[in-house]
């Protein structure tokens, strides 16, 4: 694996953070070929070796978490095996914070002047349920002084929801478009960056690419349901 098969989220230094995209690893079809998680089905040792590979560009083992679509928020100090959680934080230096996705948003969050950073995963009911105002909340900086990134994630374009998703956001009706098969077309990174800046964050950024239609590069569970992980990571020096 080398620095050419990631997305650069443009952090100062000493901040440093990146999302992966599926290439330069050793799984198999349809996993193929950097698929990071272990809970999708593929070959273990194959994600062990893509681990490895992930690990000779990181100062310390990334800190992985048990995603369910939650809120909770942990900080990397309070960090155990298999531990519960969509969103995890740190003040310490050369922690790894990261969140494994495949259609839902990865955020990135810094305090590029505080060294405070943390990474969420964010898919339609982490956002209902809160989790980025709660990691926001989690955190020790104000929210003025954090930068936001939004890593690859569906788009509008490719993401149909149903009325129990447009219900979820009610506030939020710009973000949807009414398709012509009488379903919605929802935009979540509208969604998160309104509560990002809603939640005080100043600079939020976004990749802008889709997951769905840059299947080639990157893992999409909405186009192939068995499929890997890309992930999404932070630390600073």
């Amino acid at each position: 694996m080398s620095n050419q098969n990631i997305i650069d989220a443009g952090f100062s230094l000493p901040v440093r953070a990146f999302s992966t995209t599926r290439a330069g690893g050793i799984s198999q079809p349809p996993f193929d070929t950097l698929n990071l998680s272990a809970a999708c089905g593929d070959e273990p040792d194959h994600v062990a070796q893509n681990r490895l590979l992930l690990r000779a560009l990181l100062p310390s083992e990334p800190l992985w978490l048990r995603q369910v679509h939650g809120n909770a928020v942990i900080h990397l100090d309070d960090w155990q095996p298999e531990i519960t959680a969509d969103a995890a934080w740190t003040d310490r230096p050369g922690q790894v914070a990261v969140v494994l996705t495949a259609d839902c948003l990865p955020i990135l969050l810094a305090a590029e002047d505080t060294f405070c950073v943390a990474a969420i995963h964010a898919g339609w009911r982490g956002l209902a349920a809160g989790v980025i105002e709660n990691t926001i909340t989690a955190m020790t900086t104000v929210a003025k002084n954090l930068r936001a990134w939004i890593g690859p994630s569906i788009r509008q374009a490719a993401y149909e929801v149903g009325n129990e998703v447009v219900a979820a956001f009610a506030d939020y009706p710009t973000a949807f478009v009414e398709n012509a098969n009488g379903r919605w077309q929802a935009d979540l990174q509208s969604i998160a960056q309104r509560k990002l800046t809603e939640a005080g964050v100043n600079q939020v950024d976004d990749c802008g690419l889709c997951t769905h239609q840059r299947h080639e590069r990157l893992y999409s569970h909405r186009r192939n349901a068995r499929t890997g992980r890309q992930a999404s990571l932070i630390w600073f020096k």
